[in-house]
């Protein structure tokens, strides 16, 4: 069975960084996609950044450009979100997401992020 498994996540103060890292597990192929969403309390699922497997080619939402930087290690199914420069409107759920393809994407359990002013 397949396992997204996230850690990092923690509280800070605004303007301290964190990162957050996503092992997937149970499967031998390649990912189409590896990336990470946010959830805050009443709010709805947002990407927040995305790195396609074979392009390498990266997403990321306008709010987070240029303080967060996704990267991927393919050999240890695992992929990471250094979020730097954090601030209070980024505090929220985290989930790691990926993706085989055919729209057969799975889900970690998520990791919070809370960013005090």
């Amino acid at each position: 069975q397949v396992q997204l498994a996230e850690s990092g996540g923690g509280s800070v103060q605004a303007g301290g960084s964190l990162r957050l890292s996503c092992a997937a597990s149970g499967y031998t192929g390649s990912w189409m996609y590896m990336g990470w969403f946010r959830q805050a309390p009443g709010k709805e699922r947002e990407q927040v950044a995305i790195r396609y497997t074979r392009s390498a080619y990266t997403y990321y939402a306008d709010s987070v450009k240029g303080r967060f930087t996704i990267s991927q290690d393919i050999a240890k199914n695992t992929v990471y979100l250094q979020m730097n420069s954090l601030k209070p409107e980024d505090t929220a759920m985290y989930y790691c997401a990926a993706d085989r393809g055919s729209n057969l994407k799975y889900w970690g359990q998520g990791t919070q992020v809370t960013v005090s002013s």
